[in-house]
């Protein structure tokens, strides 16, 4: 899988649905789109079984004890097909489900949201403010590293705990929890 990894506060964000006119975009906009249309669900069940999705909601429980930021995991098998026939970007749909699984409202705006979209064989990290503000670049992007590297092998139970350890490691060293809380976002994936 190749990594990506994005935070919301990058002033550089271009418009990611651009078109090109010409045949050979046309041709890759047809051929994207029918990558995500082969792409279902059960590519996602497969890649995530039960036992994966409790051992990854038990992590993130797990983590955000040690540490005040909230996470949540969706993997994607593939885009909606209007959203791969226009060219939509990983990124962008990966903002798209941090607002509206409302991961950006956490009372000390420090949700984190992995996205993995299994067609693309991407990985996106979006942040939320005051994550962003603290955490530097190559630490996401170890975190997603780790991610695509293991998935690259077929190995997406011990990659994404893995990661998830990583991940932890690095939000309580910024984000250390200071005693109970309540728990502001679920803690199971989402397999779309």
């Amino acid at each position: 899988m190749s990594e990506q990894m994005n935070d919301t506060n990058n002033p550089n964000d271009t418009n990611d649905t651009a078109r090109d006119p010409s045949s050979a975009a046309l041709f890759g906009r047809c051929a994207r789109a029918w990558r995500h249309l082969c792409s279902t669900t059960g590519a996602g069940r497969r890649a995530f079984p039960p036992a994966t999705l409790a051992a990854i909601e038990a992590a993130i429980q797990a983590g955000e004890r040690q540490h005040r930021a909230e996470i949540r995991l969706i993997v994607e098998a593939a885009l909606p097909l209007a959203a791969a026939f226009d060219n939509v970007s990983n990124r962008a749909r990966a903002r798209q489900l941090f607002a509206q699984y409302g991961v950006w409202d956490t009372e000390e705006n420090c949700g984190v949201l992995v996205y993995i979209n299994l067609a693309e064989h991407a990985v996106d990290i979006v942040a939320d403010r005051n994550v962003g503000r603290l955490v530097a670049a190559a630490d996401w992007q170890a975190v997603c590293a780790r991610l695509t590297e293991g998935f690259a092998r077929g190995d997406f139970h011990a990659s994404t705990l893995a990661a998830l350890a990583q991940l932890n490691a690095l939000l309580q060293r910024h984000f250390p929890a200071d005693g109970p809380r309540p728990n502001q976002l679920p803690n199971d994936a989402i397999i779309l």
